[in-house]
């Protein structure tokens, strides 16, 4: 073969493989499978789904007390705590869920807890001195009725506390009810040692 036409072919062959490293590093570079139409997105989760819902992100919960499986559990933002009974398999026959806010939403790290009935320590408030809880109220999922049993807190501050959890949601810390109305820095004093989030 002459000498023309093999430096000829091997500058064809170098165009032909240049070429395609191009175009591989291009289809690399903007993301292979560019042209292929995406998948439809799924639909956004239904407020109170609970775990059906498909969320963009999700809360951990320790769900303990009078329930069938103790443990930690993955649900959807947004997720009640009714949700969390659900999967830890529901509450045991002896479970005192009047002492329970199942409407209330769950916040991540939130520890559920399901008193027995006539559990020492129940929240109801009839235990220990007049006027005082037997045990630290749980922000995050208390009724008006236990939060009235707080010190300092009667019926109309505790329809603020739970008017200010409906719209902020779970309490992550007892500081956050210094933005509670009625409630001031020396109210939150005497209330930090008898709440929890």
């Amino acid at each position: 073969m002459p000498e023309f036409l093999l430096q000829r072919r091997r500058l064809l062959l170098a165009a032909v493989g240049s070429l395609a490293l191009i175009l591989f590093l291009g289809r690399f570079a903007l993301g292979a499978g560019t042209t292929t139409p995406a998948a439809p997105l799924p639909p956004p989760p239904v407020a109170g789904a609970g775990v059906t819902g498909l969320p963009s992100s999700r809360v951990e919960v320790d769900v303990v007390g009078a329930v069938h499986r103790r443990g930690l559990y993955r649900l959807a933002q947004g997720s009640r705590i009714a949700d969390a009974l659900t999967r830890a398999g529901g509450a045991t026959p002896k479970a005192d869920l009047a002492q329970v806010n199942l409407a209330a939403p769950l916040a991540d790290g939130e520890q559920v807890v399901v008193p027995h009935r006539g559990a020492p320590g129940a929240p109801t408030g009839a235990a220990g001195a007049p006027g005082a809880p037997a045990a630290p109220v749980q922000l995050s999922t208390a009724t008006l009725e236990q939060l009235d049993t707080l010190p300092g807190v009667g019926p109309v501050t505790a329809q603020k506390i739970l008017d200010y959890r409906q719209k902020h949601g779970a309490f992550a810390s007892v500081d956050e009810l210094d933005a509670v109305p009625g409630i001031g820095p020396k109210r939150l004093d005497e209330l930090r040692d008898l709440v929890v989030p």
